[in-house]
């Protein structure tokens, strides 16, 4: 009989089987030729027979091949096997996004049963990923970029593909996105086949750790340093293995001087713009050492120049810009990084270092060029100007190199763009803040003067009336002494030494109150607008002030769009001129990254114009005292510099950009005002009672003063005006001499006027001495500096402030006042 197997195939009876049925069918023939006694029958029994079995035997081969086999429901375990994998994590879901296999690396990052559409993402992970599960489902095929977790700060990529019997399934891999540092993976490459091949060059490297300590190595290090390649150097001090001459010449410790010299290159790996944040985040260094004894070959593009092809691929894989020069100083390579730190990744290498800098560092250059090619193997470095940048220095490193050819001296340069900003941000605010000094020290001089100027001119004016010959002259020196004092005014705003006079406010009710006269001054030429965010904090600040803050940025700009319609050849064409406030939180500023501005609540003031943007060359500048790109006479260069000043001296930043346009080139100049919000109550006003100004004008009461002032003109200005008034007034030329005539002088003074700022004793320290003894006795400073700083810096009772500039009937007021309010004190 046949039998099927497993498979539901028919398989043939065995072979003993098969000959005792040929037997038996033998026999039963000759039984029926000996019954018959014919031969005939007997053999057409036998054939038939046979024939019969023949047909059973093909028809069961028949219907076993028609057998449909079943197959066995899917084994995940199979699949799950299949799909292990340590750097990705793959997952299979169903239609019903159930999850039916998943590997160790998807267990290890998100859990057993998290689905991947269920997983912990962020807002736009959980978005992309369903996004990616409907584009599968759709196309077949689908991906998603950055998912990243909402607790942890892993991000993922994920591609999705539909798969299976009826592509009932989902296969999601999930790859993470790790940041590469250039140096990643460079000692892997050095230990291996890459590194056996350099070692055979005649080139050794080591990476080395900040500690000096050695982490991979070339195998040839090994053997010249060991004697064995397989002994691994790691965790060695790499200037333990090597020894150096009298002659500063290097050789391997184990060789010594019996050895072949090398030429030690030191390749720093630092990466620029990545911050180090300790000892442990610093990046290693890969210290070349080349054997003298290298026989080069090979040949680059060119005349004939030799060099080794490893120690080309090896270069040109460095972050750090390397270059070679031959013996007369002509440039032999330079890998990527040397060009992009000269600019010149399009244009390629010129022939000569000289080629690089400015006309003054030429001759310099190409001198020590020649030296380190020629001269005993050393390096060094030179500070040069590049012909691109001629304001900021680069340091270029030199070494000399031997046994490598045409190649003579090694050049180095890093990219230090990021350096290079920083380094201008430093000296810009370095800058400013001297000139502030010096500009503040200049205006109260310069008050001093006019203090005199105006006081003389009221006196002249007083024994002149009008009609007299003199009187307008006298008036018109007047008027301009006024104009020099509002000059010293935009001086001192400058210098965060002017008197402010802060209140609670909010932006857009400035802006309101300047609006109109904005308006005006633009002109129909100018398309004005102004807009105002929802929920602005209240600021601290004069209004004063920042209303000129607001007309100098909207001046500036109507100037900037009239001088760029010109440029263009098109007089009438309109600009636009924008004022906008905006909230910006302590996050935003965080994320902005700003670290001169705390990260708290801002309000921005934000000023914008269409007027071609600001040159990169001027854009630093443009907040310096005197710096202006007008033509003569048609600006001081104080304007900016003034609302610097005041933004400074107001608790502010400021910052200027351009606005790029749909090309990228600039179409105008964005002025950015950043102020705090204000928290909490105003400070409390002084304890005093307010004295009315005609009360005080029309005080007659008199009384004993001392005047100590070390300007002899401002002194007998103020002596003169104030006994006119009816004081009686005893003068002192500085602090000592006041002080001895309130001790000595037996005068009971009612009220002392003095300076600040005066040589041996100050103002101040003399108000102290005289407090001991007389603590009631008011004081009337006079000064240039701002009233706010001085009562911060001064901090005494019963004192009063008058700024310089003053006339005479403005302190002759002051002082009436001030006895006035006294007199009330002591009544």
């Amino acid at each position: 009989m046949m039998t099927a197997n497993e498979d539901g195939l028919l398989r043939l009876p065995p072979i003993p089987l098969l000959i005792g049925l040929l037997i038996a069918m033998v026999l039963s023939a000759g039984l029926l030729w000996l019954i018959g006694s014919s031969g005939l029958i007997a053999t057409a029994y036998a054939g038939g027979l046979l024939t019969l079995v023949l047909g059973l035997l093909l028809a069961g081969r028949l219907k076993a091949t028609q057998t449909v086999i079943d197959l066995a429901p899917p084994d995940w375990s199979v699949t799950h096997a299949a799909i292990e994998n340590k750097r990705t994590a793959i997952a299979i879901t169903d239609r019903a996004n159930r999850l039916t296999c998943a590997n160790s690396t998807y267990r290890h990052w998100f859990g057993m049963d998290a689905e991947p559409q269920a997983l912990a993402l962020d807002e736009h992970g959980r978005e992309a990923a369903n996004a990616a599960a409907r584009a599968a489902w759709r196309d077949g095929v689908g991906e998603a970029e950055a998912l990243r977790l909402a607790h942890g700060e892993r991000t993922f990529r994920v591609a999705v593909e539909r798969s299976g019997r009826g592509e009932n399934y989902l296969i999601w891999r999930f790859n993470e996105i790790v940041e590469h540092r250039s140096y990643d993976g460079l000692g892997e490459r050095i230990s291996g086949p890459f590194g056996a091949t350099i070692s055979r060059a005649g080139l050794e490297v080591a990476l080395v750790a900040p500690d000096g300590v050695v982490i991979d190595h070339t195998p040839g290090l090994a053997e010249r340093t060991t004697g064995n390649a397989e002994r691994s150097l790691s965790g060695k001090d790499f200037v333990q293995l090597l020894r150096s001459d009298d002659r500063d010449r290097i050789y391997f410790a184990r060789e010594g001087q019996q050895g072949s010299p090398q030429t030690l290159v030191h390749i720093p790996l630092d990466e620029p713009g990545r911050r180090q944040v300790s000892g442990a985040d610093e990046a290693p260094s890969l210290m070349l050492l080349v054997d003298s004894s290298v026989g080069v070959g090979g040949s680059w593009e060119g005349s004939g120049r030799a060099a080794v092809p490893q120690l080309e691929a090896l270069l040109s894989a460095l972050p750090l810009g390397l270059a070679l020069t031959d013996r007369d100083g002509r440039f032999l390579f330079a890998n990527k990084a040397f060009l992009r730190a000269i600019d010149r990744e399009k244009s390629g290498l010129p022939q000569f270092p000289s080629d690089l800098v400015v006309a003054e560092d030429k001759a310099a250059i190409s001198d020590t060029v020649r030296r380190f090619a020629k001269g005993v193997a050393a390096s060094g470095d030179m500070a040069v100007r590049l012909g691109g940048d001629k304001e900021e220095p680069v340091s270029i490193g030199l070494a000399g190199v031997r046994g490598l050819g045409d190649a003579a001296v090694l050049l180095s340069l890093s990219d230090s763009t990021e350096e290079k900003r920083l380094r201008r941000q430093v000296a810009q605010a370095t800058k400013m803040q001297a000139v502030g000094q010096l500009a503040g020290g200049v205006a109260h001089d310069f008050n001093n003067v006019l203090t005199a100027i105006i006081g003389y001119c009221d006196l002249m004016l007083l024994r002149h009336t009008p009609g007299d010959s003199d009187y307008d002259d006298i008036q018109q020196i007047k008027a301009n002494s006024n104009r020099a004092a509002s000059l010293t005014r935009q001086l001192l705003a400058f210098s965060r030494q002017q008197t402010l006079r802060p209140v609670v406010l909010q932006m857009p009710d400035v802006v309101s109150e300047v609006s109109q006269l904005l308006k005006r001054l633009m002109g129909g030429k100018v398309e004005f607008s102004v807009r105002h965010d929802r929920e602005l904090g209240p600021v601290r600040a004069d209004p004063q002030q920042l209303e000129q803050v607001i007309i100098n940025l909207a001046v500036n700009a109507r100037d900037a769009m009239q001088a760029y319609a010109e440029r263009k050849g098109q007089p009438d064409l309109k600009g636009r001129l924008t004022l906008a406030t905006r909230h910006v939180s302590a996050r935003d500023v965080r994320k902005m990254g700003i670290d001169i501005m705390p990260a708290n609540d801002y309000t921005v003031l934000i000023v914008q114009d269409t007027g071609g943007g600001i040159p990169e060359n001027v854009i630093n500048k443009i907040f310096e005292p005197f710096f202006t790109t007008k033509e003569q006479g048609k600006g001081t260069g104080l304007g900016l510099s003034t609302v610097y000043g005041i933004v400074k001296q107001s608790n502010g930043f400021i910052f200027a950009d351009n606005v790029p346009g749909p090309d990228g080139s600039p179409v105008g100049a964005r002025f950015t005002v950043y102020l705090p919000v204000h928290k909490g109550e105003m400070p409390a006003p002084r304890q005093r009672e307010e004295v009315d100004d005609a009360k005080a004008s029309d005080w007659s009461g008199g009384g004993n003063l001392l005047l100590v002032e070390d300007e002899d003109m401002v002194r007998a200005v103020a002596e003169r005006a104030l006994t006119r008034a009816g004081y009686s007034v005893t003068s002192a030329a500085d602090g000592e001499a006041g002080l001895a005539a309130v001790a000595n002088s037996g005068i009971e003074f009612d009220l002392i006027v003095s300076d600040v700022v005066m040589p041996a004793m100050d103002g101040p320290a003399m108000a102290r001495a005289v407090r001991r003894v007389k603590p009631k006795i008011p004081i009337l400073f006079m000064s240039g500096y701002a009233e706010e700083q001085l009562r911060n810096d001064i901090d005494i009772e019963n004192m009063h402030f008058i700024p310089k500039p003053f006339s005479v009937q403005q302190i002759n007021a002051k002082v009436a006042e001030v006895l006035s309010e006294q007199g009330q004190f002591e009544s």
